[in-house]
């Protein structure tokens, strides 16, 4: 799987001059956030994502990724609603749980 970047849009909050980039590979989950003098990278391995929450506004999304491994959780928002939706596809898809997966019976 070829890596896929998600920008968020520069009208949000905290995105105006350096707007956070999220990656996701076959491997992790990398959020990109710039400022002035510094550059901050999180990463969480594919394997070690717990949950995706998406909380979607009128228009943009907040994402929440958090992590198995105790760590804090990659979050990013100004994102748009189809953005979002793709990261969790291709979280899920990565972990082998496919999106809208067979449901289990446990009777």
């Amino acid at each position: 799987m070829a890596s896929e970047f998600f920008k968020a849009s520069r009208w949000t909050r905290g995105n105006f001059l350096f707007p956070t980039v999220i990656e996701v590979t076959d491997k992790a989950v990398v959020r990109h956030k710039r400022s002035w003098f510094s550059k901050d990278e999180i990463s969480i391995s594919i394997t070690k994502v717990a949950s995706v929450h998406i909380k979607t506004g009128i228009v943009w999304s907040d994402i929440l990724i958090e992590s198995s491994g105790g760590t804090d959780p990659l979050a990013s928002h100004g994102h748009r609603k189809a953005d979002a939706r793709r990261i969790r596809e291709l979280i899920e898809t990565a972990q082998g749980n496919p999106v809208g997966g067979q449901k289990v019976d446990l009777s």
